[in-house]
């Protein structure tokens, strides 16, 4: 297990958390810094315990070990009114008018009702809703549906949203309007869980991440560190010439070799610098030498499986 510290700033921090269903450890002393103003990744196999985790957030269930703070103070059931959360299984009412139903939404948020329906109106015209107010829920598109489950738990303004699975079901224009309002709302301040099984969703929204596996992190940090740190010394050549120059490059095992590309590894103790200086000598010519940055879904799977031989047993 790797824990690194996401950021001195840490809005949502989690003390050794554990949760217990039964015989079932769902949570094992897991330690989280959720950085302010961030979108944080929190990722996992199905079963990791993300769940769990975001129940404790938000206050549905309680730790039976470890401490949850909230903005520097104890998680209480008060700091609930700050947070928006969007499940990954929906809860809208279908029979309930769409504008209703978000003004029911926000007033259990603690808003007004003259706040809850300006804030309503605000949202509905914004997501070019507004017309569908008097509506009843079930007779919205699904996309429409989402977009209303969207404003129910972002317009009351949280300081803390949680976002399980926010795109599922969405085609690609609904999920980049959604997408376009979840990057404004960290932009002006509040801090984003963002949960999901979509990797290339993570890679372009998050700024931080954390892999649970098992009920245990397994690693914490920035996602560009991240990346670094599963780098494997591979290296991607484009270029014109004989490839037979590729083939003798010293100290380097030759992963791939198409026309005008390759891929190779370099060994111990090879430097990057050494191999650009074997090419330019040669009578290639080089369009890029760049290095390979590994896609956060091999590194999800390299985690995941390391894990799972590790509790294998023996033949």
């Amino acid at each position: 297990m790797e824990q690194t510290s996401a950021s001195s700033d840490v809005f949502l921090r989690l003390s050794s958390v554990s949760k217990r269903y039964g015989d079932y450890q769902a949570v094992n002393q897991v330690s989280l810094g959720i950085p302010r103003a961030k979108i944080y990744g929190l990722l996992g196999p199905n079963g990791a315990g993300k769940t769990s985790i975001i129940r404790m957030i938000t206050t549905i269930t309680a730790p039976d070990e470890g401490q949850i703070y909230f903005d520097g103070q104890p998680l209480e059931q008060q700091h609930v009114f700050r947070m928006g959360y969007m499940p990954e299984e929906r809860g809208l009412y279908k029979k309930m008018k769409v504008g209703e139903q978000i003004v029911y939404l926000l007033r259990l948020k603690g808003l007004s009702q003259a706040e809850a329906k300006a804030k309503a109106n605000e949202w509905l015209e914004k997501f070019e809703l507004l017309e569908w107010k008097h509506h009843k829920t079930q007779d919205l598109s699904k996309g429409m549906q989402q977009k209303v489950q969207f404003i129910a738990t972002v317009a009351h303004e949280p300081t803390l949203l949680i976002l399980d699975e926010p795109f599922s079901g969405l085609d690609p224009v609904n999920t980049q309007i959604i997408e376009a309002e979840i990057r404004r709302l960290q932009a002006n301040g509040t801090t984003i869980i963002f949960s999901t099984h979509r990797m290339e969703q993570v890679e372009e929204l998050c700024h931080y991440i954390a892999l649970i596996n098992k009920g245990e992190l397994m690693v914490e940090d920035e996602l560009a560190a991240v990346r670094r740190r599963f780098q494997q010394n591979i290296y991607h050549i484009k270029f014109e010439g004989d490839p037979a120059h590729i083939r003798h490059i010293p100290h380097t095992e030759l992963l791939s070799l198409q026309e005008g590309s390759a891929q190779i590894r370099l060994l111990p103790p090879t430097h990057a610098r050494e191999v650009m200086q074997y090419l330019a000598q040669s009578p290639l010519e080089i369009h890029t030498f760049s290095i390979h940055v590994p896609r956060l879904n091999d590194i999800f799977i390299e985690l995941v499986q390391s894990t799972q031989n590790v509790s294998q047993p023996q033949a």
